[in-house]
């Protein structure tokens, strides 16, 4: 399938939209999740292969662009780009290696790295995008309205909870594990084994 990517944004508006995304603007988001998308494909067509389609790597990584584009902060020392790329390449490799493997602890809570608040970075889908926007531009299979909707589908009210606070999704602010605990009255390991259970049900009924 031959996809127009949009023309990747030059440092001084990277700079722009950041300022304008970290307080609280979520078209800047949903542009600088656009603007990098040629990113995505370049880092997918490197792993495509005969039993991944680069559309399936492309689907995955954008889901990477999401978390990087969620957690990056003005403060890192690297370009959003750099950062980008670390956690598309990573979201590809730890689905190509539950993809070998049958057990349903397989790692998708490995660790990646950390977010701008110092928190572990595991395997996790960033569902707090404008779907339609990532959808219509890059006309692939992505369907991050699914992603969404399945908070409601296969969460229990309290998997949502953690999972909405956690990420930031929907209009709420994104949180540590900590925070996460301290507003629910819950302790941070707790929050921790319903983070885990409820990204597994959400990648099972994404088929992620």
């Amino acid at each position: 399938m031959s996809v127009s990517f949009p023309k990747p944004l030059t440092d001084k508006e990277e700079k722009y939209y950041i300022s304008l995304w970290e307080n609280g603007d979520e078209n800047a988001k949903n542009i600088l999740i656009e603007r990098n998308l040629r990113l995505v494909a370049h880092i997918a067509k490197k792993y495509t292969s005969n039993n991944h389609t680069m559309d399936d790597f492309i689907s995955i990584g954008t889901i990477g662009l999401i978390k990087a584009v969620s957690t990056y902060s003005s403060g890192k020392s690297t370009r959003l780009a750099t950062y980008a790329a670390k956690c598309i390449e990573n979201e590809i490799l730890m689905s190509m290696r539950s993809s070998k493997k049958t057990s349903s602890e397989v790692s998708i809570n490995l660790p990646i790295g950390t977010d701008k608040d110092g928190n572990e970075i595991s395997l996790n889908d960033i569902l707090g995008t404008d779907p339609d926007a990532v959808v219509d531009d890059i006309n692939m299979k992505i369907q991050v309205q699914d992603m969404v909707k399945a908070l409601d589908r296969v969460l229990t009210e309290r998997e949502k909870k953690v999972i909405i606070h956690r990420y930031g999704i929907l209009g709420a602010n994104p949180r540590t594990q900590r925070e996460v605990a301290s507003y629910l009255g819950i302790s941070r390991s707790y929050v921790s084994r319903i983070e885990k259970k409820a990204l597994e049900k959400l990648r099972t009924a994404l088929n992620y």
